[in-house]
């Protein structure tokens, strides 16, 4: 029988990966729902290729639109949109597996309600254990949905900590690529484009992750999101940079022993082992050649000149509320950025403002994860000339 599948953010760079892989297993997986953003070319084509029963998009306008173009598809294929259909998609009976891969706070009310029916999450999406980690993973032990990290190196630490009994972590090694502009210092920072940002040396990823990286903010979300998968301290989690991204994530234990999960730059493999786990399945990906590795090398992170990291060690450290607002600050700053608005360096100073303004919630509730979220977004959009005159 098939593993059937729903995908929440099927356009973007997980997401059509994941239907690469769904396409080149296909006695193996079936897709029931998708969703995506305002790319309805390439949902359309999605829905003509997969057959999915339901799908959602931005609003109702693209809805709309979609419904016309695919009006000659039998059977019909529903067609949803906005956080309605993102949630309506996420708890569907029908599915497996939901992969989320939509990008920000968005993923979190779906994540929640796949969890309460009990599904097993392919996690792409950073910001939901960010933003709410404690209340995730007491939902998921709870309605004993599985949570498979999708992240290159979660899945790296996922695959090390197999048979390992967790009590034993002495350090989780979480590597890190250096970003775009590893080795640069913050006077070199200032005045750099777009376009130099997204010119990342080893990973094919969507804009947004792409200028996270660039800050270091993606490591530093990947950290919190560490701290809740995998219950470790935060001075149990140690980051390193790792230009040649080979070794995607190691977990040293009490005996002193390392254990490190290896592979080529290649978001597919954590995917794959995401929607087979347990299981591992053949691909036709590229293998590593371990006598073509020159040599490899490992740097600690700059926090003078990429602060961002620092900034969520700190935050993470704070707990309750004040990650909400700086993954929120982030997202907004990052969009700002991304849209030649502000400066790169602006990006750290909007959130290290807003933390600064914040009064934070400890032990939150979901309302109040929404509310501090919304409250930081608003902030900065009724304000961001403001904020950033400050700096």
């Amino acid at each position: 029988m098939k593993t059937k599948i729903a995908i929440l953010g099927s356009t973007g760079s997980i997401g059509t990966q994941t239907i690469d892989i769904i396409k080149e297993h296909a006695d193996k997986f079936q897709v029931i729902g998708l969703a995506a953003g305002m790319n309805i070319t390439l949902i359309e084509t999605q829905i003509r290729e997969l057959k999915p029963i339901v799908v959602s998009v931005a609003d109702e306008t693209i809805a709309k639109d979609l419904e016309w173009r695919i009006a000659d598809i039998s059977p019909k294929v529903e067609v949803l949109y906005g956080e309605t259909g993102l949630n309506a998609i996420a708890s569907l009976t029908e599915i497996d597996i939901l992969v989320t891969a939509v990008v920000g706070v968005i993923g979190l009310l779906p994540t929640i309600n796949a969890i309460k029916n009990g599904k097993k999450i392919a996690l792409a999406n950073k910001e939901t254990l960010v933003a709410a980690g404690s209340l995730i993973m007491k939902l998921a032990e709870s309605y004993k949905a599985d949570i498979i990290p999708v992240d290159s190196e979660h899945s790296a630490i996922f695959q090390c900590l197999q048979g390992e009994n967790k009590n034993n972590i002495s350090q989780i090694h979480l590597t890190a690529s250096g970003g775009t502009f590893r080795g640069k210092k913050k006077h070199e920072l200032h005045g750099v484009t777009v376009e130099q940002a997204l010119k990342h040396p080893n990973w094919s990823m969507g804009a947004k992750i792409t200028v996270d990286s660039a800050t270091l903010m993606n490591k530093g979300l990947e950290v919190i999101e560490a701290r809740w998968l995998f219950n470790v301290n935060y001075d149990k989690i140690n980051v390193i940079v790792h230009p040649e991204s080979i070794i995607h994530s190691m977990v040293e234990f009490n005996d002193t022993s390392i254990i490190a999960q290896l592979g080529l730059p290649n978001m597919r493999i954590p995917i794959q082992y995401a929607l087979a786990y347990p299981e591992r399945i053949l691909n036709k990906q590229p293998r590593l050649d371990f006598t073509e590795l020159a040599s490899i090398h490992f740097e600690r992170p700059d926090l003078e000149t990429f602060e961002c990291l620092k900034i969520a060690f700190e935050a993470g450290a704070i707990g309750g509320t004040a990650p909400v607002v700086m993954n929120a600050a982030n997202e907004i700053a990052v969009q700002l950025f991304l849209q030649k608005r502000i400066d790169f360096l602006q990006i750290e100073h909007i959130i290290k403002e807003m933390l600064s303004r914040h009064s934070v919630v400890y032990n939150p509730t979901l309302d109040e994860i929404i509310n501090a979220d919304r409250w930081t977004r608003m902030q900065i959009l009724n304000g961001g000339e403001k904020i950033c005159k400050q700096q």
